[in-house]
């Protein structure tokens, strides 16, 4: 039996079907691609090298730097504050940060035995100025009794060994009375003590300054003694008189010729890279470390500003007259920075994590700096070591 294909056909909603389904598949894999080199790149971006950054800097064209050392802003006047006494301490009042000054009470330890012990020798005190007070009038008395006895005498009135009697009566009574004195003399002193060992409850700022360090809480122990093991603390706090902060930097023995007292030094703090502090030598310790063969160098600082913090990590350029007397400031950077590929002469410049490769242009050495006559702008961070290559563009993170 014959059919007439001519009548078969297809839906053509199922003929849509297969078509929809290999455009979803390209759409698929087209975003697979995409989201494969998405993790790529941001793989490869998250990797970066360590560098070491300085900054360039400028200095007055009149002045070179000779020699540059690094060291710590550190106070002359640093006390970590303990007792006199071992106690139990009840009252802690100061916290980091406080402005104290000298005298001010900062704690308070336990002190009822020191109280106790202190009303007691007053007692004593008391007694022995009492029993002065009675010897004194009883001396009195036999003084007056010795003075009609003698009186007597003369007029034959009373016997020789009744005036004797007047007369050993009244010298014991001196003796007495020099004793009672003795004793109230000792037992002031020993009031005095137990006053004294009441205020040693009592912790005060040896000088005025900034609490840094508060070390113990109310309910420890404290002893200027490491007593007790480490349930004893030693200190309450330690203050630091920050009008006394200077410099110290260790300079190797082969160049401490170059530093001379008086002798002016550009400081740049590590925390604030662009600010050149004006400071000035103020003495060369006169004796070197023969392990580390380097002579201590103590540096003033000309103004002292609140930026500055004690332990600061800071880097000293020390400065010498020269013979240039131009007027425009010249642009520093440390020589480890400028670098050479090919006859070029360039520099990596960090921004923004990331690294710029910028093509400078040299002068003179001055010291272990480099003057830069084109390039490189004050302030700006330059590579001056890396743990890897670099490129221009490449990610990086600056070692602390």
């Amino acid at each position: 039996m014959d059919r007439d294909l001519s009548t078969l056909s297809i839906d053509p909603s199922r003929r849509e079907r297969p078509a929809r389904r290999r455009g979803l598949f390209a759409l698929l894999g087209i975003a697979a691609v995409v989201i494969a080199v998405m993790v790529i790149w941001a793989f490869t971006a998250r990797r970066s090298v360590e560098v070491r950054v300085a900054s360039v800097r400028e200095a007055r064209a009149s002045q070179t730097a000779v020699l540059n050392a690094s060291g710590y802003v550190t106070p002359r006047r640093r006390a970590t504050v303990a007792s006199k006494i071992t106690g139990k301490i009840t009252q802690v009042l100061i916290d980091e940060g406080a402005q104290v000054e000298a005298g001010q009470v900062l704690a308070r330890l336990e002190d009822v035995e020191a109280v106790a012990a202190y009303q007691a020798a007053e007692a004593q005190r008391a007694v022995a100025a009492a029993t002065l007070e009675d010897v004194e009038v009883r001396l009195a008395s036999a003084r007056r009794a010795l003075e009609r006895a003698r009186e007597l005498s003369s007029r034959e009135l009373v016997s020789k060994e009744a005036l004797e009697n007047a007369e050993t009566e009244a010298a014991s009574y001196e003796a007495q009375a020099t004793l009672a004195r003795k004793s109230v003399k000792a037992a002031e002193q020993s009031a005095a003590i137990a006053r004294q060992n009441v205020e040693n409850c009592i912790v005060r700022a040896p000088f005025a300054g900034v609490v840094v360090s508060k070390d113990a809480q109310p309910g420890e122990m404290v002893s200027p003694v490491s007593a007790g093991g480490g349930y004893t603390r030693t200190g309450i706090a330690t203050i630091v008189d920050m009008s006394s902060l200077e410099i110290e930097v260790d300079v190797n023995e082969s160049y401490i010729a170059r530093v001379t007292p008086g002798q002016g030094t550009e400081a740049v703090l590590d925390a604030y890279p662009d600010w050149g502090i004006p400071c000035r030598v103020r003495t060369v310790i006169p004796t070197a470390d023969r392990q580390k063969a380097t002579v201590k160098v103590r540096i003033s600082f000309d103004k002292l500003d609140p930026r500055i913090l004690p332990d600061m990590g800071v880097k000293v350029s020390f400065l010498e007259e020269s013979e240039d007397s131009a007027d425009a400031p010249l642009t520093l950077a440390p020589r480890e920075a400028v670098r050479q590929d090919g006859g070029r002469t360039f520099s990596f410049v960090v921004k923004g994590g990331r690294v710029e490769r910028r093509a400078v242009r040299a002068g003179r050495d001055r010291g272990s700096e480099v003057e830069i006559l084109a390039g490189l702008r004050r302030g700006e961070q330059v590579v001056t070591s890396s743990q890897g290559e670099l490129h221009d563009g490449l990610r990086v993170s600056v070692q602390k």
